[in-house]
């Protein structure tokens, strides 16, 4: 009951004038700023963090939480529309939003990016009011051996979950493991595969990377086309708004990947993108129409915007909880906690109860005024969609050049950005997946900074990584997840050699 007395005092101060004002100015430019390639909520957040410093604490927090979550919303758009994820956590929405508006079936793309965030967004506000202490402190269990197993399981999937071919799969997979690899040792320091660049010293942008590999690449495609039939199509709002199969399609798997999210946003350094991808692969892996995945499924979508909006709000629980961020957009927040003189930690909730009360308060008004301002602008963005490719073409190149340009202010980004398309042009027409390249692009740094972290904490011993029932059930997953194909592809041909003996005899 305390924690409900609580909730309720917070819609007390939740629900003020200027509180609400800034949870509606937050969501809208987290929408906005989340829809341009190449800012993302870090940026968006870091960038208007000085402007609440003149605010009162909780009004400030209110606002960039407001920019954090509307991100969320806004990096499906163009992911969807034109193939250019927004959000690094779009990637995974762009694989089937971006097939389904070339059927004509963007407004039912959009129509369910935008339910499924705010089903994801509820659930990980709900995780965060009741069992925010709780998560933290299971994301304490997680420490780099943890963490490490937990990537590796996620590396072993994502080349045998996307794509009809395995080992196309794999190969695309250990391109973008050797793509992350360039840059400068995180734990060494040592410069790998620079080839004496400076600008190779940061290592690849991943800004760049993901906008070439969708947007260029889109380009490219357009332009050996001359006419895209699909753009014409008359869509109306009334069309794009689910019916009750549709919503059924999408409930289960808003829901079970929302769960997900939550529980992946209290682990140290996973992030909205993370949170996104396995959000997807669970999907692939258990969802009634997971054939379709990758194709133009509305599954996906949802399965990805759930995860990444539910990972978001979960990600509130270590930084207020224990005061460590699990994102970078968590860190920023962190500083602006503390430049206003806060203390985020156990003792927060009793010291500032109407500070944190009033922020969770806020996420529930914030979140559906993220869904009503999405939903105001869908028929905006269909219109969009039936531009002239002579047109269209212009646009991405500039959105393109722009996202990749300013991410660091660096022209090299821009020519990473040109060559990822054509390098994605060619894999996309000899049916390599491009999907497990960025993911395991994404996944790698992470998982060598938690695999060097255990070295150092085990003095070199590997048996680190098989102690405790954490790391002991993951790498059972993991050996599970390895041989499950070899036993099912087995036990296919014995059935299909029993048949023919059969067959043979009659």
């Amino acid at each position: 009951m305390g924690i409900l007395q609580s909730l309720l005092d917070g819609f007390v101060v939740a629900l003020s004038i200027q509180n609400i004002l800034a949870a509606v100015a937050g969501a809208v430019l987290g929408i906005l700023v989340g829809g341009l390639p190449g800012l993302g909520s870090v940026t968006g957040v870091a960038l208007l963090l000085p402007i609440t410093f003149t605010m009162d604490p909780t009004t400030g927090i209110i606002m960039l939480a407001g920019i954090y979550y509307g991100c969320m919303y806004g990096g499906s758009y163009t992911a969807i529309l034109v193939n250019i994820p927004g959000e690094s956590s779009s990637i995974t929405t762009a694989l089937d939003g971006y097939p389904l508006a070339r059927k004509g079936l963007a407004g039912k793309a959009l129509f369910t990016s935008n339910m499924s965030s705010f089903i994801g967004g509820t659930i990980g506000i709900i995780f965060l009011t009741f069992m925010g202490p709780v998560l933290a402190k299971i994301g304490l269990s997680f420490g780099p051996p943890e963490i490490a197993c937990v990537i590796l399981l996620a590396l072993c999937s994502i080349s045998l979950l996307f794509g009809e071919n395995q080992r196309k799969g794999l190969i695309a997979a250990f391109i973008g493991i050797l793509l992350a690899t360039i840059g400068v040792d995180p734990t060494l320091g040592q410069s790998r595969f620079t080839f004496g660049s400076v600008n190779l010293l940061n290592g690849i942008s991943f800004v760049a990377l993901i906008i070439g590999m969708f947007g260029f690449c889109q380009i490219i495609e357009l332009m050996l086309q001359k006419i895209h039939a699909e753009y014409n199509a008359k869509i109306t709002i009334r069309e794009s708004i689910l019916d009750k199969s549709e919503v059924k399609r999408i409930l289960a798997p808003s829901i079970r990947t929302g769960i997900l999210g939550s529980f992946i946003g209290i682990l140290p350094g996973a992030g909205a993108t993370t949170g996104s991808m396995f959000s997807y692969i669970l999907e692939k892996k258990v969802g009634k129409n997971k054939e379709q995945m990758g194709k133009g499924a509305l599954e996906g979508v949802a399965a990805a915007e759930s995860g990444n909006n539910a990972t978001a709000v979960g990600a509130f629980a270590p930084l207020l909880s224990l005061g460590i961020p699990s994102s970078g957009t968590t860190a920023v927040l962190l500083g602006g906690l503390i430049m206003w003189g806060l203390k985020p930690g156990p003792l927060l909730f009793t010291t500032n109860p109407d500070f944190v009360w009033g922020l969770i308060s806020s996420m529930y008004i914030g979140n559906l005024i993220s869904l009503a301002a999405s939903l105001a602008i869908i028929p905006l963005l269909i219109y969009f969609i039936r531009i002239p490719n002579a047109i269209m073409i212009p646009l991405i190149i500039i959105f393109c050049v722009l996202g990749a340009y300013t991410d660091q202010n660096n022209m090299f980004d821009v020519w990473v950005m040109l060559i990822a398309g054509v390098v994605a042009f060619i894999l996309s027409i000899n049916r390599y997946p491009i999907a497990p390249l960025l993911m395991a692009f994404v996944l790698t740094p992470m998982f060598e900074t938690a695999v060097r972290q255990s070295f150092d904490i085990s003095n070199g011993d590997p048996a680190i990584f098989v102690r405790g029932p954490i790391n002991i059930t993951i790498l059972t997953l993991i050996v599970l997840f390895i041989i499950a194909p070899l036993i099912v592809n087995y036990w296919i041909r014995n059935r299909k050699s029993v048949q023919n003996h059969k067959t043979i005899g009659k």
